[in-house]
Order: structure tokens, then sequence, then C-alpha cells
């Protein structure tokens, strides 16, 4: 029973601990947005303008993406990943960010 407890103790600790960072929302403020990149039609990066860069999957493939890029319309004062709509340029198809992840770039 002791044993029990212990391992019921420790799930609950872990799942405080990772509770947080999951449930943690990225919103990207529009105008500190330097310039976008298409990776492919699954993955942008959001290029700051102080040099940080933010990286969005999407769970489906945004067909068009990289060749016709994309607009975006939030009624909000930022773009949240997970959640915002975005609008391929000429074939008009409506794609959804995957949350924002910060992107690590390697030195070499």
């Amino acid at each position: 029973m002791k044993k029990l407890a212990i391992i019921g103790a420790l799930l609950a600790a872990g799942t405080l601990l990772a509770a947080p960072a999951e449930a943690r929302t990225v919103c990207l403020t529009p105008h500190l947005i330097d310039h976008t990149t298409v990776v492919s039609p699954r993955t942008i990066l959001f290029h700051m303008k102080d040099g940080m860069i933010w990286r969005s999957d999407m769970r489906t493939p945004c067909l068009g993406l990289r060749f016709y890029g994309f607009s975006y319309v939030s009624r909000a004062d930022e773009i949240c990943g997970g959640s915002q709509a975005i609008q391929v340029i000429k074939t008009h198809e409506v794609c959804v960010l995957g949350p924002f992840e910060r992107e690590r770039i390697g030195r070499g």
C-alpha cells in the first residue's frame, strides 16, 4: 500500500511539472515579426525583429504555401500558435498554425 502511495505521488508530481509546458500557448505580436520563411507545406519559421525565430509545424500540409505565400486575419493584437488560421493567397486554402516552438539554431 505504501508503494502505491509513493507511485501515485510521483505520478501526480510529474503531471504538475509537465502541465505548465503543455498548457502554455505562445502568441506573437504581428508588428514584431520581421519576415517568415516557408520551409515546407507544414512548417513556417517566424523571424522576429529581435532575432528570435519561432517555428510552427501544422498538423496537416497546407499545399501551395511555398508558392503563393499566406495571409492571416487576427482581430486580436497577437497570433497564437495552435489556433491561428492562415489562408494561402492564390488558392484561398485555409490552414491552422501549429503551436509555436522556439527554433534552436546550431552554430557551425
